[in-house]
């Protein structure tokens, strides 16, 4: 089963990344997201009044969810779509894959949580490997505003994504009694309402783009993307734990980029290669656990 729930994991956040591209064009951004997130939150309502769950917060976590609705739900994947207009759907993979080694870093700097070496070490090769794997694509292009407004959405959407799990993380550390489940239903309500405000306040459009190609990807992103794919996440943090589980993340940019290079013609190098292989050495030695310091000495 844990086989089963990793591969799903894997393969539905590895493939979310084509599907958001495919969002690009007609319909505003904010206007995509937006409809994404109010179709998994009624979802997500549903099976909890069906299951005879409890579905309405207590007051103590209204002010978390607003903050996590508004960074996981809202800036971050604003971000996102923003910078698919500039860097490949691959490319924003291989740079979402190291919000466990932010995490870890914004871990230190808000809650006070202790890294240990080899985190820092995995970060330093991640970030290397994200030159690297960007280098080809800035060959001549350093001057190009637009490649370089896309990086930096990708790194602030990444950002963003890192401040979602640590108000989780917070939420869980004051023994608020709330499931995954509860927490996702309303965050993704407020990002998604937010979005739809903001959008109607400035005159964009709502009318949904009505090709096969636009209605498929929000179905995709909204229910196997949101609804599945966190249920799925949120089901292997229980049986495994929250650290392994996260391991998934290493495999993302694989998917991604594999589907990059079939339908946006990304092309791999040399640099890239080897770029690509520092960021998965940097997550597999951030996060795996190293042996005992008696078995380490032996060794």
């Amino acid at each position: 089963m844990n086989t089963i729930l990793y591969a799903l994991t894997v393969l539905i956040w590895g493939t979310t990344w084509i599907a958001i591209s495919f969002q690009l064009g007609v319909v505003p951004a904010p206007v995509s997201i937006a409809y994404r997130f109010w179709i998994a939150a009624a979802v997500l309502l549903a099976g909890l009044l069906l299951a005879r769950k409890p579905w309405w917060p207590p007051r103590r976590a209204w002010p978390y969810l607003l903050a996590q609705g508004m960074a996981l739900f809202c800036l971050n994947f604003l971000c996102f779509y923003y910078a698919s207009r500039w860097v490949t759907s691959g490319l924003e993979a291989v740079v979402f894959s190291t919000a466990p080694l932010w995490n870890a870093i914004n871990g230190r700097l808000f809650l006070g949580r202790p890294i240990k070496p080899q985190v820092m070490l995995g970060a330093l090769l991640g970030l290397s490997g994200i030159v690297l794997l960007f280098a080809p694509q800035m060959a001549g292009h350093w001057h190009d505003s637009g490649t370089l407004l896309g990086l930096a959405l990708t790194l602030g959407g990444t950002l963003c994504f890192s401040c979602g799990n640590l108000l989780s993380s917070r939420m869980q550390s004051l023994g608020l009694d709330l499931t995954p489940w509860l927490t996702n239903t309303w965050a993704m309500l407020i990002g998604a309402t937010t979005l739809g405000v903001a959008a109607l306040a400035l005159g964009m459009p709502f009318a949904p783009d009505p090709s096969p190609r636009y209605l498929g990807a929000l179905l995709y992103l909204a229910i196997p993307g949101s609804v599945v794919g966190f249920t799925a996440y949120l089901m292997l943090v229980g049986r495994i734990g929250p650290d392994r589980a996260a391991y998934s993340t290493v495999l993302f940019p694989i998917v991604a980029l594999t589907i990059s290079t079939v339908y946006e013609g990304y092309r791999w190098t040399p640099p890239a290669l080897c770029g690509l292989a520092l960021i998965l050495a940097g997550n597999l030695l951030a996060f795996l656990p190293l042996p005992p310091r008696g078995a380490r000495a032996a060794a």
